[in-house]
């Protein structure tokens, strides 16, 4: 059997044969990518959890919810509606991100989200259009444990064909036609423009851009990890390789409890070692700012 069926169960199929989770939870929308992944699941591992999450930012998104239950249900997973609060800075999207990923995250096991490569492409755009650095652009791991992604590799118009396939009725969210969602314009707009400027397969070059960053990164990040510790002591890292040097810097923040680390601040900070003249401290997120003191690093949160 050919198709979008076979490409997404053999997808699934080889992600859980890899990561082998203990229990196994499926994150549901109503979109097709989630629900084709939850059919997925439901069809190889019978019993597995279910959550939607209800945002509560429409109206009606009870009923939503409650029919994607109802759905995994029919697929043979057990199914729950998470029903949560949207608040906090970052915008709509950050705020919904945060509470989601909350509600979802499990005392074990292994949260599938039905990320796709069209979903992989927009990140990627995304970073460059921020300059947020390569981390950013290397875009999302398909295992972030707990986080799953076993369909970063299928299209959403294989979700969507699949579905279609198994008679499946899809949600379609209203927010992903707004266009005052950046990403929605990503979608509807740049990446059909740079599909037929460049002649077809952009997504699929943005995600394997992503794959050979994350390559690069991860090789970057295991020699960091040689200069943990006491890796706040200017001189043992003020004639490493910017990129890895700031990587030490990056994880000496986060072991010191930082939150939300963008590259501008690691760049704020990365001066205090290559470009020092005195300068005084680099204020960061959560409260924390960090000196050059005595020829050392020092960080403290302010009250």
């Amino acid at each position: 059997m050919n198709g979008p069926v076979a490409e997404i169960r053999t997808a699934v199929r080889r992600f859980l044969d890899s990561v082998s989770p203990d229990a196994v939870t499926v994150a549901v929308s109503g979109g097709a990518d989630s629900l084709a992944l939850a059919c997925c699941v439901g069809q190889l591992l019978p019993g597995a959890a279910a959550v939607v999450v209800d945002h509560q930012l429409q109206p009606g998104s009870a009923d939503v919810a409650a029919r994607a239950a109802q759905q995994c249900a029919e697929f043979g997973l057990v199914s729950r509606v998470e029903t949560v609060e949207v608040s906090g800075g970052g915008g709509p999207e950050a705020a919904a991100r945060k509470a989601r990923y909350a509600a979802l995250r499990p005392a074990s096991g292994v949260v599938l989200l039905g990320h796709t490569l069209d979903d992989q492409a927009e990140t990627v755009l995304l970073g460059l259009g921020r300059g947020s650095g390569p981390r950013s652009i290397a875009g999302m791991r398909s295992y972030d444990p707990p986080w799953g992604r076993p369909l970063l590799g299928v299209s959403r118009a294989a979700t969507r064909a699949f579905c279609a396939e198994q008679g499946i009725d899809v949600w379609e969210d209203p927010h992903n036609s707004d266009p005052s969602f950046t990403r929605v314009r990503l979608r509807s707009e740049v990446l059909p423009l740079l599909e037929d400027v460049l002649q077809g397969g952009v997504s699929s070059s943005l995600a394997r851009t992503a794959s050979q960053l994350r390559e690069d990164c991860d090789a970057l990040d295991s020699l960091a990890a040689a200069f943990a510790g006491d890796c706040c002591a200017v001189d043992d890292i003020s004639e490493l390789p910017v990129a890895l040097r700031r990587r030490v810097v990056r994880s000496w923040l986060i072991d010191e409890g930082v939150p939300e680390l963008s590259d501008s601040h690691l760049r704020r900070v990365d001066a205090l070692v290559s470009e020092w003249r005195g300068q005084g401290g680099v204020w960061l997120p959560g409260g924390f700012v960090v000196r050059r003191a005595h020829g050392r690093l020092v960080v403290e949160q302010q009250s």
